[in-house]
Protein backbone atom coordinates (compact mmCIF):
# COMPACT_ATOMS: atom_id res chain seq x y z
CA UNK A 1 0.00 0.00 0.00
CA UNK A 2 0.87 3.58 -0.83
CA UNK A 3 0.26 6.18 1.99
CA UNK A 4 -0.87 9.93 -0.34
CA UNK A 5 -0.09 12.90 2.18
CA UNK A 6 -1.58 15.90 1.33
CA UNK A 7 -0.08 19.60 2.09
CA UNK A 8 -2.42 20.34 4.90
CA UNK A 9 -2.04 16.25 6.33
CA UNK A 10 2.12 17.31 6.71
CA UNK A 11 1.41 20.64 7.71
CA UNK A 12 2.93 20.35 11.61
CA UNK A 13 3.17 16.92 11.69
CA UNK A 14 6.99 17.09 12.80
CA UNK A 15 9.25 19.60 15.03
CA UNK A 16 12.43 21.76 13.56
CA UNK A 17 13.82 19.79 16.20
CA UNK A 18 13.09 16.80 14.64
CA UNK A 19 13.86 17.59 10.99
CA UNK A 20 16.96 19.33 12.04
CA UNK A 21 18.28 15.77 13.73
CA UNK A 22 17.23 13.75 10.49
CA UNK A 23 19.02 16.14 8.44
CA UNK A 24 21.84 16.01 10.29
CA UNK A 25 22.15 12.17 10.51
CA UNK A 26 21.51 11.87 6.38
CA UNK A 27 24.67 14.14 6.22
CA UNK A 28 26.57 12.35 8.71
CA UNK A 29 25.83 8.85 6.61
CA UNK A 30 26.19 10.47 3.59
CA UNK A 31 30.09 10.71 4.45
CA UNK A 32 30.44 7.65 6.20
CA UNK A 33 29.16 5.86 2.99
CA UNK A 34 25.66 4.93 4.25
CA UNK A 35 23.84 7.27 1.89
CA UNK A 36 23.93 8.34 -2.04
CA UNK A 37 23.26 11.63 -3.45
CA UNK A 38 23.71 11.73 -7.09
CA UNK A 39 22.87 14.26 -9.41
CA UNK A 40 20.52 14.92 -12.25
CA UNK A 41 20.31 17.87 -14.95
CA UNK A 42 17.00 19.68 -14.75
CA UNK A 43 15.01 19.12 -17.50
CA UNK A 44 13.89 22.39 -20.01
CA UNK A 45 13.26 22.70 -23.80
CA UNK A 46 15.99 25.89 -25.62
CA UNK A 47 14.41 29.09 -24.89
CA UNK A 48 11.88 27.92 -22.80
CA UNK A 49 10.07 29.04 -19.01
CA UNK A 50 9.63 26.01 -17.35
CA UNK A 51 12.42 23.89 -15.79
CA UNK A 52 11.51 20.50 -14.15
CA UNK A 53 14.57 19.28 -11.44
CA UNK A 54 14.52 15.78 -10.57
CA UNK A 55 16.14 15.43 -7.41
CA UNK A 56 17.27 11.97 -6.23
CA UNK A 57 18.90 10.66 -2.94
CA UNK A 58 19.11 7.10 -0.88
CA UNK A 59 19.69 6.77 2.38
CA UNK A 60 20.28 3.06 3.06
CA UNK A 61 18.75 0.53 4.15
CA UNK A 62 15.85 2.61 5.02
CA UNK A 63 14.35 4.79 1.60
CA UNK A 64 14.83 6.40 -1.64
CA UNK A 65 13.30 9.53 -2.78
CA UNK A 66 12.51 11.22 -6.46
CA UNK A 67 10.94 14.50 -6.16
CA UNK A 68 10.05 16.69 -9.31
CA UNK A 69 10.48 20.25 -8.77
CA UNK A 70 9.03 22.63 -11.21
CA UNK A 71 9.97 25.83 -11.42
CA UNK A 72 8.08 28.31 -13.87
CA UNK A 73 8.53 32.03 -13.53
CA UNK A 74 5.72 32.43 -15.98
CA UNK A 75 3.38 31.26 -12.94
CA UNK A 76 3.11 34.73 -11.35
CA UNK A 77 0.83 36.17 -14.11
CA UNK A 78 -1.06 33.26 -13.68
CA UNK A 79 -2.04 33.37 -10.27
CA UNK A 80 0.04 30.12 -9.44
CA UNK A 81 2.89 29.05 -7.54
CA UNK A 82 5.99 29.52 -9.10
CA UNK A 83 7.43 26.14 -7.79
CA UNK A 84 5.74 22.83 -7.24
CA UNK A 85 7.04 19.48 -6.20
CA UNK A 86 6.00 15.95 -5.33
CA UNK A 87 8.11 13.80 -3.10
CA UNK A 88 7.75 10.15 -3.91
CA UNK A 89 9.25 7.39 -1.05
CA UNK A 90 10.34 4.16 -1.64
CA UNK A 91 11.51 1.19 0.39
CA UNK A 92 15.37 0.81 -0.26
CA UNK A 93 15.04 -2.79 -0.04
CA UNK A 94 12.42 -3.65 -2.13
CA UNK A 95 11.50 -0.89 -4.20
CA UNK A 96 8.09 -0.53 -3.08
CA UNK A 97 6.65 2.67 -3.71
CA UNK A 98 6.09 4.07 0.17
CA UNK A 99 3.86 7.64 -0.10
CA UNK A 100 3.88 10.15 -2.20
CA UNK A 101 3.86 13.80 -0.89
CA UNK A 102 2.87 17.03 -1.89
CA UNK A 103 6.43 18.67 -1.84
CA UNK A 104 5.71 22.18 -0.40
CA UNK A 105 6.00 21.44 3.59
CA UNK A 106 8.63 18.41 3.16
CA UNK A 107 11.06 20.99 0.53
CA UNK A 108 10.32 24.32 3.02
CA UNK A 109 11.32 22.40 6.17
CA UNK A 110 14.51 20.67 5.12
CA UNK A 111 15.73 23.35 3.35
CA UNK A 112 15.64 25.75 6.98
CA UNK A 113 16.95 22.46 8.47
CA UNK A 114 19.81 22.15 6.40
CA UNK A 115 20.45 26.00 7.07
CA UNK A 116 20.28 25.25 10.67
CA UNK A 117 22.72 22.38 10.67
CA UNK A 118 25.13 24.12 8.27
CA UNK A 119 24.96 26.99 11.05
CA UNK A 120 25.33 24.63 14.05
CA UNK A 121 28.80 23.56 11.94
CA UNK A 122 30.02 26.48 10.39
CA UNK A 123 28.90 29.80 12.56
CA UNK A 124 30.66 31.12 15.50
CA UNK A 125 29.98 29.33 18.19
CA UNK A 126 28.83 32.20 20.72
CA UNK A 127 27.02 33.63 17.63
CA UNK A 128 23.31 35.06 18.61
CA UNK A 129 21.76 37.78 16.12
CA UNK A 130 20.53 37.05 13.48
CA UNK A 131 19.47 39.04 10.14
CA UNK A 132 17.28 37.38 7.32
CA UNK A 133 17.31 38.92 3.94
CA UNK A 134 13.41 38.52 2.37
CA UNK A 135 9.88 37.62 4.60
CA UNK A 136 8.06 35.18 2.72
CA UNK A 137 7.23 31.50 4.23
CA UNK A 138 10.54 29.92 3.48
CA UNK A 139 12.04 32.85 5.79
CA UNK A 140 9.87 32.09 8.37
CA UNK A 141 10.83 28.72 8.47
CA UNK A 142 14.32 30.06 9.17
CA UNK A 143 13.53 32.22 11.65
CA UNK A 144 11.44 29.36 13.60
CA UNK A 145 14.04 26.73 13.25
CA UNK A 146 17.07 28.96 13.79
CA UNK A 147 15.01 30.20 16.90
CA UNK A 148 14.49 26.92 18.43
CA UNK A 149 18.64 26.53 17.97
CA UNK A 150 19.54 29.26 19.86
CA UNK A 151 17.83 31.19 22.22
CA UNK A 152 17.33 34.37 20.58
CA UNK A 153 15.61 37.60 21.54
CA UNK A 154 14.93 39.32 18.28
CA UNK A 155 15.89 39.01 14.63
CA UNK A 156 16.40 41.51 12.23
CA UNK A 157 14.48 41.42 8.69
CA UNK A 158 14.69 42.99 5.51
CA UNK A 159 11.99 42.70 2.76
CA UNK A 160 11.16 45.15 -0.44
CA UNK A 161 7.43 44.40 0.82
CA UNK A 162 6.56 45.80 4.13
CA UNK A 163 3.38 43.11 3.94
CA UNK A 164 5.82 40.35 4.10
CA UNK A 165 7.26 41.34 7.18
CA UNK A 166 3.83 41.78 8.69
CA UNK A 167 2.99 38.09 7.97
CA UNK A 168 6.59 36.78 8.80
CA UNK A 169 6.09 39.13 12.74
CA UNK A 170 2.40 37.46 12.55
CA UNK A 171 3.81 33.53 11.75
CA UNK A 172 7.19 34.02 14.24
CA UNK A 173 4.73 35.35 16.91
CA UNK A 174 2.78 32.37 17.11
CA UNK A 175 5.73 30.03 16.47
CA UNK A 176 8.34 31.47 18.84
CA UNK A 177 6.25 33.69 21.44
CA UNK A 178 8.59 36.02 22.50
CA UNK A 179 10.66 36.06 19.68
CA UNK A 180 11.11 39.99 18.33
CA UNK A 181 10.88 40.42 14.50
CA UNK A 182 12.44 43.87 13.60
CA UNK A 183 12.15 45.57 10.46
CA UNK A 184 15.08 47.10 8.77
CA UNK A 185 15.80 49.65 6.56
CA UNK A 186 17.66 47.66 3.59
CA UNK A 187 19.41 44.37 3.63
CA UNK A 188 22.81 46.40 4.12
CA UNK A 189 21.60 47.30 7.56
CA UNK A 190 20.69 43.67 8.29
CA UNK A 191 24.42 42.60 7.29
CA UNK A 192 25.69 44.99 9.51
CA UNK A 193 23.75 44.16 12.77
CA UNK A 194 23.44 40.21 12.16
CA UNK A 195 26.33 37.17 13.59
CA UNK A 196 24.33 34.94 11.13
CA UNK A 197 22.74 36.16 7.98
CA UNK A 198 19.95 34.12 5.65
CA UNK A 199 19.15 34.94 2.33
CA UNK A 200 15.72 33.54 1.36
CA UNK A 201 14.79 35.14 -1.73
CA UNK A 202 14.40 34.77 -5.54
CA UNK A 203 16.33 37.51 -6.57
CA UNK A 204 17.91 37.88 -9.92
CA UNK A 205 20.23 40.65 -8.61
CA UNK A 206 22.68 41.04 -5.60
CA UNK A 207 20.90 41.69 -2.42
CA UNK A 208 24.04 41.26 -0.10
CA UNK A 209 27.63 42.71 -1.13
CA UNK A 210 31.04 40.88 -0.05
CA UNK A 211 32.02 44.32 1.39
CA UNK A 212 29.69 44.46 4.00
CA UNK A 213 30.78 41.47 5.61
CA UNK A 214 32.88 41.20 9.05
CA UNK A 215 35.29 38.61 9.88
CA UNK A 216 33.40 35.97 11.75
CA UNK A 217 30.12 36.50 9.98
CA UNK A 218 28.26 32.98 8.86
CA UNK A 219 26.05 33.54 5.64
CA UNK A 220 23.33 31.09 4.26
CA UNK A 221 22.84 31.76 0.88
CA UNK A 222 19.19 29.54 0.47
CA UNK A 223 16.67 31.24 -1.60
CA UNK A 224 17.72 31.40 -5.32
CA UNK A 225 15.92 28.75 -7.55
CA UNK A 226 17.97 26.36 -9.76
CA UNK A 227 18.71 29.19 -12.31
CA UNK A 228 22.16 30.22 -13.53
CA UNK A 229 20.52 33.67 -13.78
CA UNK A 230 19.11 33.99 -10.59
CA UNK A 231 22.12 35.17 -7.54
CA UNK A 232 21.23 36.68 -4.15
CA UNK A 233 25.10 37.76 -3.07
CA UNK A 234 27.60 39.10 -5.10
CA UNK A 235 30.75 37.12 -6.46
CA UNK A 236 32.97 38.99 -3.15
CA UNK A 237 30.79 37.10 -1.13
CA UNK A 238 32.05 33.95 -2.11
CA UNK A 239 35.15 35.25 -2.73
CA UNK A 240 35.25 36.20 1.05
CA UNK A 241 34.33 32.47 2.04
CA UNK A 242 36.93 30.97 0.06
CA UNK A 243 39.39 32.92 1.13
CA UNK A 244 38.85 31.76 4.89
CA UNK A 245 38.13 28.24 3.51
CA UNK A 246 35.04 27.79 4.23
CA UNK A 247 33.12 28.10 0.92
CA UNK A 248 30.73 25.16 1.65
CA UNK A 249 28.02 23.62 -0.85
CA UNK A 250 25.20 20.92 -0.19
CA UNK A 251 26.35 19.47 -3.20
CA UNK A 252 28.96 20.48 -5.24
CA UNK A 253 27.72 18.95 -9.08
CA UNK A 254 24.37 20.93 -7.99
CA UNK A 255 26.30 24.15 -7.17
CA UNK A 256 27.92 24.14 -10.15
CA UNK A 257 25.30 23.83 -12.34
CA UNK A 258 22.32 25.21 -11.08
CA UNK A 259 23.60 28.05 -8.28
CA UNK A 260 23.53 31.14 -9.87
CA UNK A 261 25.37 32.98 -6.96
CA UNK A 262 28.00 30.18 -7.70
CA UNK A 263 28.06 30.47 -12.05
CA UNK A 264 28.61 34.25 -12.00
CA UNK A 265 30.96 33.91 -9.36
CA UNK A 266 33.14 31.70 -11.76
CA UNK A 267 32.27 33.71 -14.33
CA UNK A 268 33.65 36.83 -13.16
CA UNK A 269 37.13 35.12 -11.94
CA UNK A 270 36.14 35.35 -8.57
CA UNK A 271 36.54 31.68 -7.59
CA UNK A 272 36.94 28.16 -9.49
CA UNK A 273 34.78 25.43 -10.19
CA UNK A 274 37.35 23.95 -8.12
CA UNK A 275 36.98 25.97 -4.65
CA UNK A 276 33.10 24.29 -4.75
CA UNK A 277 34.70 20.95 -3.34
CA UNK A 278 34.00 21.28 -0.01
CA UNK A 279 30.44 19.83 0.85
CA UNK A 280 28.55 19.97 3.85
CA UNK A 281 28.75 16.18 4.50
CA UNK A 282 32.17 16.46 5.02
CA UNK A 283 31.78 18.91 7.69
CA UNK A 284 29.06 17.45 9.66
CA UNK A 285 30.69 13.63 9.09
CA UNK A 286 33.77 14.96 10.67
CA UNK A 287 36.24 14.79 7.99
CA UNK A 288 36.93 18.86 7.45
CA UNK A 289 37.01 20.44 10.61
CA UNK A 290 34.75 23.51 9.90
CA UNK A 291 35.25 26.85 11.33
CA UNK A 292 38.97 26.77 13.07
CA UNK A 293 38.58 30.53 13.54
CA UNK A 294 36.58 33.25 15.10
CA UNK A 295 37.96 35.42 12.41
CA UNK A 296 36.56 33.21 9.34
CA UNK A 297 33.82 34.07 6.97
CA UNK A 298 31.80 31.10 6.11
CA UNK A 299 29.33 30.92 3.11
CA UNK A 300 26.79 27.95 3.22
CA UNK A 301 25.50 28.11 -0.71
CA UNK A 302 22.38 25.80 -0.51
CA UNK A 303 20.51 24.68 -3.69
CA UNK A 304 18.63 21.92 -2.00
CA UNK A 305 19.40 18.01 -2.82
CA UNK A 306 17.07 14.89 -2.72
CA UNK A 307 19.10 13.50 0.27
CA UNK A 308 17.24 16.19 2.25
CA UNK A 309 14.32 14.99 1.03
CA UNK A 310 14.33 11.19 1.96
CA UNK A 311 15.70 12.50 5.37
CA UNK A 312 11.87 15.06 6.15
CA UNK A 313 10.01 11.99 3.65
CA UNK A 314 10.78 9.55 5.73
CA UNK A 315 10.15 11.22 9.04
CA UNK A 316 6.80 12.65 7.56
CA UNK A 317 5.80 9.27 6.60
CA UNK A 318 6.70 7.80 10.10
CA UNK A 319 4.72 10.85 12.31
CA UNK A 320 1.63 10.28 9.90
CA UNK A 321 1.55 6.42 9.98
CA UNK A 322 1.26 6.82 13.66
CA UNK A 323 -1.48 9.53 13.56
CA UNK A 324 -3.41 7.70 10.88
CA UNK A 325 -2.97 10.40 8.41
CA UNK A 326 -3.50 9.64 4.83
CA UNK A 327 -5.09 7.80 2.31
CA UNK A 328 -3.90 4.17 1.35
CA UNK A 329 -3.92 3.42 -2.35
CA UNK A 330 -2.57 0.13 -4.08
CA UNK A 331 -1.08 1.33 -7.27
CA UNK A 332 -0.67 -2.00 -8.57
CA UNK A 333 -4.27 -2.63 -8.77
Amino acid sequence: MTLILTRSELTGLVTPRQVAEAVETAFTDLAQGRAAQPHAEPARLPGADPQFVPMVGLLGGEVAVSKLLSDIPGNRGRGLPTQQSVVVLADAETGAPLAILDGAVPTRLRTAAATRVATRHLARPDWDTLGVVGAGPLAAAHVVALADERDLERVLVWSRSAATVETLRRTVAEACPGLEVVAAASAREVVAAADVVCTVTPSREPLVEGAWLRPGQHLNAVGSPPRNDHREVDAAVLGAARDSGLLVVDSTPAALHESGDVAHAVAEGVITAEDCALELARVVGGQHPGRTSDRQVSVFNSVGIGLEDAAVGRLLLDAARERGLGTEITLSS
